[in-house]
């Protein structure tokens, strides 16, 4: 296929201009004829696609929010130097420094053209080809041609509170060794050894038994309870799609749900996933391998919240259906009070009987500063009051799930995901499970 190039382009409008300054149209005619013939001459005598080597070094996995290099390598196969350009099929979302590029290669030489990747939507992004074209030696004309240079690149969600998850990993694993922490409470249930007094242990520890036999004071040390089982419920429905600080609320959720994985996993407990909206549309059965946190991240980054009302009593009819042994189960929606009211709480009974429920869910900042604003006119007025409405709303609804028998973790951004890893180990140090 060839092509024009801009210097045609400009050729013939500054030849045009001359001929019709000089005024004569047969001039004009013949003149750009026979532009048009040269250029079809510099096309085919330019150097065939084929000739020209390209390769994408794309990375297959990317993380939302990050940066990603991207390296395109040409190579000249030819005898001859050529001028080439290509495009690449890039989505927008992926925001790419540039997609194009200009250069010249030397006979038998290579080129590497370098740019960065900027995704702001996760997902699966398959891109199929690239576009290149050779110019002739005159620069007239190109020939082109579209190549399938297939591959698949990965937008996971964005993993924000990783340096949390590590600070309370750390934490609890100091508490389990017995030394002394700030906030730590509590203490494992879980027997692990006998080993001889110290002046720091506490009396109620000391096993008489086992000091009545050695004669000397002998106490038992505790470990918090290992191979317990927690699974991540996320809605993918329509109260999920709301924004909260520029974000959609499934968002936070799976930052949440990374972070909980990734503690529970690492502490020797078994984490799992949840994901539905009107049918299941994920599962990640329970695992404490390396692998559990990827294995999670993998079954969300494609999820877009459906703009429908979520199935509940299915999600969680499934779930016991699937894990019979009790649980700590944490589902992530929104604290609307008349979804919560018709769809959640009646369905609340299934898992609350024998499982350990926890609530989770982000609040909009926004809302609460709008509730907390002195009003300077009539519209934030009308501002203000539908905030104090929406927070006395969502302060009802937590009291109804906690009544239920739930536990609710409502917080802002950037402090779900700690609060959440927070309850779970306290609810592993006081061996509620």
């Amino acid at each position: 296929m060839l092509v024009p190039t801009r210097r045609l382009a400009a050729l013939a409008a500054l030849a045009a201009v001359a001929v019709l300054v000089l005024g004569s149209e047969t001039g004009f005619w013949l003149v750009n004829g026979a532009l048009v013939v040269v250029a079809v001459i510099d096309g085919l005598l330019a150097s065939p696609p084929a000739s020209v080597r390209i390769e994408r070094d794309l990375p297959e996995v990317v993380t939302l929010g990050s940066r990603a290099p991207l390296t395109w390598t040409v190579t000249n196969l030819g005898a001859r130097p050529v001028r080439l350009a290509f495009a690449d099929q890039l989505a927008p979302s992926l925001q790419a420094g540039t997609r194009r590029a200009r250069l010249r290669v030397g006979p038998d030489q290579t080129a590497h053209v370098r740019t960065e990747l900027a995704p702001t939507r996760r997902g699966r992004f398959e891109v199929e080809g690239m576009t290149l074209r050779v110019e002739g030696p005159l620069g007239l004309a190109s020939r082109q041609r579209t190549r399938p240079l297939p591959a698949v690149l990965r937008v996971y969600p964005s993993f924000r509170s990783r340096a949390e998850a590590e600070l309370r990993i750390d934490k609890a694993r100091i508490v389990e060794v017995g030394l002394r922490s700030a906030r730590g409470h509590g203490g494992g249930t879980e027997f692990e050894q006998l080993r001889d007094y110290t002046v720091d242990d506490e009396f109620r520890r000391i096993d008489w038994a086992a000091t009545a036999r050695s004669g000397k004071a002998i106490v038992r040390t505790y470990r918090a309870e290992r191979n317990q089982t927690v699974i991540s419920l996320l809605d993918n429905g329509r109260v999920m799609a709301g924004r909260v600080d520029g974000v959609p609320r499934v968002e936070h959720a799976m930052d949440a749900v990374m972070m909980l994985t990734a503690v529970a996993s690492r502490l020797g407990d078994r984490a799992g996933l949840v994901a539905f909206d009107r049918s299941v549309r994920a599962v990640v059965p329970p695992g404490h391998t390396r692998d559990q946190l990827t294995r999670v991240t993998e079954a969300m980054y494609e999820l877009e919240p459906q703009l429908a009302e979520s199935d509940y009593r299915g999600a969680f009819t499934q779930t016991l259906a699937r894990f019979r042994r009790r649980a700590m189960l944490v589902v992530f929606t929104d604290l609307v009070e008349q979804a919560v009211g018709e769809t959640l709480l009646p369905a609340l009974g299934l898992i609350a009987r024998s499982h350990l429920v926890v609530v989770a869910a982000v609040r909009d900042p926004e809302v609460v500063s709008w509730a907390r604003s002195s009003p300077r006119d009539a519209s934030e007025a009308y501002r203000k009051g539908a905030a104090i409405v929406a927070l006395e709303e969502r302060q009802r609804t937590t009291a109804r799930l906690r009544g239920a028998g739930a536990t609710v973790v409502d917080a802002p951004p950037g402090e779900l995901a700690p609060r959440l890893a927070d309850a779970y180990l306290k609810v592993k140090a006081t061996g509620r499970l």
